[in-house]
């Protein structure tokens, strides 16, 4: 082999490594940090929200106060809804702290709009579930509806 060939294996070879690692810092910056979130996502894209739906008159509601940890390593654990939104996740700063292997630092929220209630994923890399079916977008949830994270189920409960 020539001499320009060996150093162009070994600029290629380098390149390569380098790409990885790039690609390592960035997996690991977006589980420490989150996911960037575009402007557009956070003020809700310039949609005017809908108007809740009102109840019907002859059946109350019932109203969810917090969210249970009801499977997995942290059963029991809760959360009040009260104080707003809900993060959970392995990280420091969320309402539901789980010891999950399979759960992101900042996995997913449970938000509420009006009189409804909604999870959403973080972009978390292995997904956030309502009952069986893994979620793309805020999904509404009511009480008594398992959310997966992970290995960890939990409800809305009153």
């Amino acid at each position: 082999m020539s001499e320009l060939t060996l150093f162009l294996i070994r600029v290629a070879y380098l390149a390569i490594l380098w790409i990885f690692v790039l690609s390592a810092i960035s997996v690991i910056r977006s589980d420490m940090f989150g996911a960037r979130v575009p402007e557009a996502a956070r003020t809700g894209g310039g949609k005017a929200p809908k108007p809740p739906k009102q109840p019907k008159p002859g059946k109350r509601r019932t109203v969810p106060t917090h969210v249970l940890v009801t499977e997995g390593s942290n059963v029991g654990e809760r959360a009040d809804l009260s104080a707003g939104p809900v993060l959970i996740g392995r990280g420091s700063d969320a309402a539901i702290r789980l010891d999950d292997d399979y759960v992101s630092t900042r996995h997913a929220r449970i938000a509420a709009s009006g009189d409804q209630w909604f999870v959403e994923d973080l972009g978390s890399t292995n997904g956030t579930f309502v009952g069986t079916v893994r979620i793309s977008q805020p999904t509404t949830i009511t009480m008594g509806t398992q959310v997966r994270v992970g290995k960890t189920i939990l409800e809305l409960r009153k």
